[in-house]
């Protein structure tokens, strides 16, 4: 079998997603995931970007046992030093060098000329190879650059010791044909090209990222590079549980496949869209909510009669199952226990004792406790921001012919506990306006959502904010089966965020590459 490598971007082109910011402890969450996944390699960051992104993409590399981590690095020797030191912690590093080659690029950002790029490109990968038994060079948009100089830079890259060339439509501009077609030239025209692996990096700005990986796949690229449910810069990556599953499904066609466990790509995508505040859309291909619902009747007739008339994946090959066990208010700690095994948690005793406490409480409120309510409350606070302020209780007064109203208490760090009354718009205004009195912090609320966790009038409603102050952003959730508490809940989330940025240095802008 024909093996193809992913490279996952999620977190370096993946966190470029706008309203996205990933603080450590949640980069090395996702890391973690993808360990499980079985990502080959995982691109953690842009180390010289500033201090902090250098110490996520350490902590990724000292977390990470079974993975290759990357660090990206401009054509720039102090961009190389800044990944060597990054990835120190890495059991398996590796660098991903990049340059600019189109013309359009070449005239208007780099301002050098073909020569210029090619000795450029050649001293960054000589003097990556000093450190570095494993480079990968990017031939940023590549997609609009000359074919002859392609063939040219990747000769270049050879001889100067990268391993992996990675040949990018950077601006989704390609169809699947011309793609293709890149693959197939430098394939038959490069000497020693079987010396090393030609990659894809694909963006959907035509929607085309998904088709055009693999029709780079059917023209000799030997991996794919992505993100998990697509996110990224502009439009986005392609979609790697997309590639995937093609493939497994294809494979009469492709004759590759994959290394990942395909089981793991359900909690994988949800794990990703609940840290990054990314919601998936229903139809979303492999991964949203409607991939595997069939509405129509004669669909249904279909499907109860044989599942592959309309169904060309079985829900099970991505790790979704059909719920065994019915929990509520009655179901015991076994029963809890049992459960999380199935739904592929392992949690410490200490852990299961709270998220059991948890399911209690949610139980009281509701009927019947779904699987996605319990991944829910599980993955609600993944990871663990110092709580400057706690949130106690509110109260809404409204009516449609009335100016809604709102108190709220609050305890802060010091255990002291606050109160304080506000009016607004509408019942969320009002309660943010009275959070806002307490805190006394001046923010400004670039983005509010909120969508139902599960099914029914009582289900759980998750909230997501984005809050910004000055050149600071900061991304709080909230979870309830009141949708005011989450509401709140996603506020003060969002603000214990903010408050905790501002001591961390080095903030970084990000920037936009390949």
């Amino acid at each position: 079998m024909r093996k193809i490598y992913i490279f996952d971007t999620t977190l370096r082109d993946g966190e470029q997603s706008p309203g996205v910011n990933l603080n450590t402890k949640e980069k090395v969450e996702i890391a973690l995931q993808l360990e499980k996944l079985g990502v080959d390699r995982i691109e953690a960051g842009f180390p010289a970007a500033s201090p902090g992104d250098l110490a996520a993409v350490n902590a990724v590399a000292s977390a990470v046992k079974n993975a290759t981590i990357i660090g990206l690095s401009r054509s720039r020797e102090q961009d190389i030093d800044a990944v060597r030191e990054a990835l120190k912690g890495a059991q398996d590093p590796s660098i991903h060098v990049f340059l600019a080659t189109s013309p359009i690029h070449r005239k208007h950002k780099l301002r050098m000329e073909k020569e210029q790029v090619l000795e450029t490109a050649e001293r960054a990968i000589t003097y990556a190879k000093k450190y570095f038994s494993k480079i990968e060079f990017s031939l940023e948009d590549a997609g609009r650059t000359e074919l002859d100089f392609v063939c040219q830079m990747t000769d270049m890259a050879i001889r100067a010791g990268a391993s992996v060339v990675n040949l990018p439509d950077t601006v989704g501009y390609l169809n699947p044909l011309e793609y293709g077609n890149i693959f197939k030239t430098v394939k038959e025209n490069v000497p020693n090209i079987e010396k090393i692996q030609l990659s894809a990096h694909c963006h959907d700005d035509l929607g085309m990222a998904t088709a055009n990986a693999l029709a780079a796949i059917l023209n000799g690229a030997d991996q794919i590079e992505g993100t998990i449910n697509g996110i990224g810069e502009r439009a986005g990556n392609t979609a790697l549980e997309e590639v995937a599953l093609a493939l497994e499904t294809r494979f009469d066609y492709f004759g590759a496949k994959t290394g990942l466990n395909l089981q793991e790509i359900a909690r994988t995508s949800r794990l990703v869209s609940k840290l990054t505040g990314m919601v998936i859309p229903g139809n979303k291909a492999i991964v949203g909510a409607n991939a595997f619902a069939h509405e129509s009747g004669i669909h249904q007739d279909g499907m109860l009669k044989e599942k592959t008339t309309y169904e060309i994946i079985s829900p099970e090959t991505i790790g979704l199952r059909d719920s065994k066990l019915v929990l509520g208010k009655h179901s015991g700690r076994h029963a809890f226990r049992e459960k999380l095994i199935d739904l592929g948690y392992e949690l410490d005793e200490e852990a299961v004792n709270v998220a059991f406490a948890k399911f209690k409480d949610l139980a009281d409120r509701k009927k019947h406790v779904t699987d996605e309510d319990i991944r829910a409350f599980l993955e609600e606070k993944l990871v663990d921001t110092p709580e400057v302020y706690t949130l106690e209780a509110i109260q809404v007064s409204y009516g449609n012919q009335s100016t809604p109203s709102a108190s709220v208490r609050i305890r802060t760090a010091e255990s002291e506990t606050r109160e304080e009354v506000a009016i607004g718009n509408g019942s969320v205004d009002a309660i943010y306006n009275a959070i806002d009195k307490v805190t006394a912090e001046a923010v400004e609320l670039e983005d509010y959502s909120i969508k139902s966790v599960s099914q029914g009038k009582d289900a759980q409603g998750e909230v997501h904010v984005v809050l910004k102050q000055d050149d600071i952003s900061a991304q709080g959730r909230g979870l309830s089966t009141d949708i005011l508490e989450a509401s709140a809940r996603a506020y003060i989330d969002a603000l214990n965020r903010l408050i905790e940025k501002r001591k961390s240095p080095g903030r970084r802008d990000k920037m936009s590459l390949i």
